[in-house]
């Protein structure tokens, strides 16, 4: 694994109409590394992973993502390089798009949408499918897929991307044990073999990939610990 930090946070205070959300949180994550993000609703969790994607209104404090500030002429170069997948997505189920669509509109984010995927981009979309156990849904309408095969598929979108950071909130959140149990799979996989650098937001602490080796506490918008994982 190499030393080189990818997400860099100082001092980074954020606000929502006033009302703080980070303050102070400085924090510095290493290419490869997988990362345990914990605490109770409210603590910051998701938005110091929207603070990384360039979207958290900054009040002061910077913050630079594969050496650059996630925001203003840097903010299409940055997230083309970074995955992210929401806990919740607002969904219309009347809009005619198929799984293979939703998951396609990742390939396009990387090459940009003039740009017209391969064949080699379609066969590993596939195989991605495969492993995700979505192959069989794959000309389904997406407002029809159950709760976990949606969070399957946002994955397999994010995936598509082929990021080179993933930032993941509460993705095995309310899921059943398969959906829970392939998900960890194939991100396990995506951090050993791709050296894919991760950030996990999660209320359960069982439900994380064995690579995950570092987590933090947050509480009331502060990171209060930063230690292994699983503890020795």
């Amino acid at each position: 694994m190499t030393t080189d930090p990818v997400i860099e946070m100082q001092d980074v205070v954020a606000a929502y109409n006033g009302a703080a959300a980070l303050t102070g949180v400085s924090l510095c994550v290493h290419a490869g590394e997988c990362v345990a993000l914990a605490g109770a609703n409210g603590a910051g969790k998701t938005t110091l992973l929207t603070a990384v994607n360039g979207f958290a209104p900054l009040v002061s404090g910077t913050v630079r993502v594969l050496g650059m500030k996630p925001h203003g002429r840097n903010a299409v170069r940055v997230r083309r390089r970074v995955g992210y997948v929401a806990q919740t997505a607002p969904l219309d189920r009347r809009m005619p798009i198929t799984l293979m669509e939703s998951v396609m509109t990742g390939v396009y984010g990387r090459l940009g949408w003039r740009q017209r995927p391969s064949q080699d981009e379609r066969a590993r979309v596939l195989a991605m499918l495969e492993e995700l156990q979505l192959s069989h849904l794959s000309e389904r309408p997406l407002g029809h897929l159950s709760g976990g095969e949606t969070r399957r598929a946002m994955i397999a979108r994010c995936l598509a991307q082929q990021p080179e950071i993933m930032l993941l909130d509460e993705p095995t959140a309310s899921l059943d044990k398969t959906s829970c149990a392939i998900i960890m799979n194939v991100m396990e996989r995506t951090h050993c073999t791709a050296g894919t650098t991760i950030l996990w937001v999660t209320h359960d602490l069982d439900a994380l990939p064995p690579g995950c080796a570092r987590l933090l506490r947050m509480q009331n918008g502060a990171i209060v610990a930063d230690t292994g994982w699983p503890p020795a």
